[in-house]
């Protein structure tokens, strides 16, 4: 029987899309949010490089010191989402990756610089479990390819708003009094998040639906390792891009800030548009009938190769292959971006997606900590970016192969003691 919100009712798998609940794309622009916040101080480095006389394995080390509290804190922080409200949680998150933004603006010195980017991975922990969990709970397997398209395409709106607006606007009037001003208006979007947050079904799981399942049946899972290898090769070249584009275009290609901003903008809007096509293109596959297993694997090696072939474009010396390559590189991220979350979703199921993202995420974005010194390691020793790009193609080939070889059916793992203690956890099923 047809339901008049099948978007948030996830038990009604044949129902027909309505319109968008408003606390998912909340959800988007929250994570737009949270990846300007985080990449603006890539955009500022070539500022910061001068003014503190960094070395490229210093900038390397500030603008990536962020994935250290961020992804140690994201064991905890999956543990946290499943256990209590998960609306709450990511509102605490939230204020204070907000306030650490704006006081970075304020602080003076290298050693503040790093505490505030510390805090800001401290906050920022909690965004994708928590999106991840919301998602699972409310939103049916055939139709998470359009909910987790919202997030990643505000993760890469987020960077392009961030590397166009705050690239132009630090270019003018220094990289300060932009961080003020966006970790101040960032704070607004608790508002409409307190009032439209969605609230029963959260309710129900709030009991500790997850918490039959441990930290260590999540780690025995042959398909988590696969899922979390694959998702650190989906982040690396996506890191790449977020922490030495910019340096790359004014140091390598001599840009000035102003020519810089749109060039690397364009990565970013084009994995916002790919993003939210290949997730209509999904959904819309799996709603036909096909394996949900093969469209979201297949989509994410089609993906991965892409980011290979757009990063090993963007090496060339031709600048008009390298807008291609940016373009090609940012298509391919959003193929692969849509489904790594989506897998998760379908691995874990609800009772456990909050944990098992957590996890996911905490050994995937240890890619954020490799890629930054590495890069800046290899351009101090060999005086040119082409072996850090080759290295990342590289990276990229491997991500689309773990999905194929070591990663299983996308079918909920079962979850013993969960389902005994939770039976109404299970109402929200993925096929």
């Amino acid at each position: 029987m047809a339901q008049s919100h099948p978007i948030v009712q996830p038990q009604t798998e044949a129902a027909r899309p309505s319109a968008m609940p408003f606390w998912l794309v909340l959800l988007g622009i929250a994570i737009l949010i949270n990846y300007v916040d985080r990449g603006s101080l890539a955009v500022a480095a070539p500022l910061l490089k001068d003014e503190l006389h960094l070395s490229n394995t210093h900038v390397g080390i500030l603008v990536t010191s962020f994935f250290w509290t961020y992804t140690l804190v994201l064991v905890a922080s999956g543990w946290i989402v499943d256990r209590f409200n998960v609306n709450w949680v990511l509102a605490a998150g939230f204020a204070i990756w907000s306030l650490a933004t704006a006081v970075t603006g304020v602080v003076e010195g290298f050693t503040l610089l790093l505490v505030c980017r510390l805090a800001l991975g401290l906050g920022e922990s909690v965004a994708f479990p928590s999106c991840s969990k919301l998602i699972a709970l409310n939103v049916s397997n055939q139709h998470r390819g359009v909910a987790n398209a919202m997030l990643i395409a505000g993760l890469g709106l987020g960077p392009a708003v961030g590397t166009y607006a705050c690239g132009i606007t630090m270019a003018r009037y220094g990289w300060r009094p932009v961080f003020i001003a966006i970790g101040v208006a960032s704070m607004m979007w608790l508002l409409p998040w307190l009032r439209f947050m969605p609230k029963e079904r959260v309710a129900q799981a709030r009991a500790g639906s997850g918490a039959g399942v441990s930290t260590l049946k999540v780690l025995r899972e042959r398909n988590f390792w696969g899922a979390s290898i694959g998702h650190f090769c989906g982040n690396y070249p996506f890191y790449f891009m977020i922490t030495w584009l910019p340096l790359y275009l004014v140091k390598a290609r001599h840009f000035t800030m102003d020519q810089m901003a749109p060039r690397a903008a364009l990565f970013y809007v084009a994995l916002a548009s790919a993003a939210l096509l290949a997730g209509w293109v999904n959904d819309l596959l799996i709603r036909s009938g096909s394996d949900s297993s093969v469209v979201r694997k297949a989509t994410i090696c089609i993906g991965q190769a892409l980011v290979a072939i757009g990063v090993l474009t963007c090496a060339g010396a031709n600048p008009k292959l390298l807008l291609a390559g940016l373009t090609v590189w940012g298509v391919g991220a959003g193929m692969v971006g849509i489904n790594l979350y989506a897998c998760a979703q379908a691995l874990a199921g609800p009772a456990a997606t909050g944990k098992w993202t957590g996890l996911q995420s905490a050994v995937s974005n240890t890619a954020g900590i490799v890629v930054g010194p590495l890069t800046g390691w290899i351009v101090d020793r060999t005086g040119h970016y082409e072996l850090a790009f080759a290295v990342c193609a590289g990276v990229a080939v491997i991500g689309g192969l773990c999905w194929v070889v070591l990663v299983g059916p996308l079918r909920e793992t079962v979850w013993t003691r969960a389902r005994e203690a939770q039976p109404a956890a299970t109402a929200v099923t993925s096929t």
